[in-house]
């Protein structure tokens, strides 16, 4: 089964760099995605906010980052918990777009 995600935005929320009781850093955010998208033959507006969660050497580059910033994901999605099924996006690795929407 594939389970893989990439996906381009704004990071508009980004909390402080934590560690887990293992010693992992962790490091959660929000992604603002805004695109125009063909469906059925038209095109469609979309805009969406994506609740993203980042371990180990990626928390610390998203840590580092300044809400504001454009950039492209990639990673998967799973359930925020067993009890919540809730999506959120787990990035596995981080693009930076600054300097590049032409490139």
């Amino acid at each position: 089964m594939t389970n893989q995600l990439r996906i381009s935005g704004r990071l508009i929320a980004r909390e402080a760099l934590r560690y887990t009781p293992a010693g992992i850093p962790v490091c959660t955010g929000v992604l603002e995605h805004r695109s125009e998208q063909e469906e059925d033959g038209g095109i469609r507006d979309v805009e969406c906010e994506v609740p993203l969660i980042a371990l180990g050497d990626t928390a610390k580059w998203l840590a580092a980052a300044t809400p504001g910033l454009e950039m492209a994901l990639t990673g998967f999605i799973a359930a925020k918990s067993k009890n919540r099924k809730t999506l959120v996006f787990h990035v596995q690795s981080i693009e930076f777009l600054e300097g590049k929407k032409n490139a």
